[in-house]
């Protein structure tokens, strides 16, 4: 069983690492356009483009399923990924995770990109699943960029201004990025909320959201097969780059989902 994963950079990591804890005899490819990103700026018409050069190479690997991981590519190209490649290529969205961020009850904020935060898209999940909860949109400047360069520093001023437009009686946060994944637990400790003060009177552990294991287990139901996580961890990892073979960036290294996959890459 060979699964691809496509995104611009790095955000592919936190979904590539939970396909490894679901099935580690699984291959993996993981395609990106490190010469094209960001995505988002993009026009819809050229982030589609550029989405069905990085897919069709995930495509020519022998891939059995593709995963786009990443939310502006699912909102922009999906459509058109799926018209080029399915039925025998089956693809596979990653959603925002309102839906289960609702079902949870009490107030929920939502980090995403400026461009997602208060778009129609996300609106209109909202309207379907979240009609009825406290949703409050936090826009992320500058936290999908300071997290695929890297950079510590950007990471923990875009963390620190996001988490100060996050009410403080919200019990969960959505992960609308792919990205911020990666940085999970440093937004849990930005928000105050690690479930370890103690206290009488302290708030619950906040939940945080992300698609990544949602994302995963859709792609197995896809391919009709079941999570073993027992399994021997004898998956292969290739890395394209705008389609050519290539290594994964330094860059990834810095999360622990980069240097899994990229001792994987390196024992093939």
């Amino acid at each position: 069983m060979k699964i691809a994963l496509m995104d611009s950079g790095i955000g592919l990591l936190a979904a590539a690492a939970a396909v490894r804890r679901l099935r580690p005899d699984a291959d993996l490819v993981l395609s990106s356009d490190p010469d094209g990103m960001p995505w988002g700026p993009r026009t819809p018409e050229d982030l589609t483009r550029r989405a069905l050069t990085v897919a069709e190479a995930a495509a020519e690997c022998g891939a059995d399923a593709l995963i786009v991981a990443c939310n502006t590519a699912t909102v922009h190209a999906l459509p058109a990924l799926r018209a080029r490649l399915e039925p025998a290529l089956p693809v596979v969205g990653t959603v925002p995770a309102i839906k289960p961020a609702a079902a949870g009850g009490g107030p929920f904020a939502i980090w995403a990109t400026p461009a997602t935060t208060g778009s129609a898209y996300q609106r209109g999940l909202i309207a379907d699943f979240a009609s009825g909860a406290e949703v409050t949109e936090v826009p992320c400047p500058g936290l999908a960029d300071a997290i695929e360069y890297a950079d510590e520093d950007g990471v923990d001023r875009a963390i620190a201004a996001a988490a100060a437009r996050t009410p403080d009686g919200v019990r969960a946060v959505v992960l609308g990025c792919t990205h911020y994944e990666l940085v999970a637990e440093r937004v849990r400790t930005a928000l105050g909320r690690t479930g370890d003060e103690g206290g009488f009177q302290d708030p619950p552990a906040l939940i945080l959201h992300g698609s990544a294991g949602a994302v995963a287990a859709q792609v197995l139901r896809r391919l009709g097969a079941s999570p073993a996580p027992d399994a021997p961890p004898v998956g292969s990892v290739t890395v394209l780059h705008g389609g050519r073979p290539a290594t994964l960036a330094e860059r990834a290294l810095a999360y622990p989902e980069g240097r899994l996959l990229a001792a994987l890459s390196q024992a093939r």
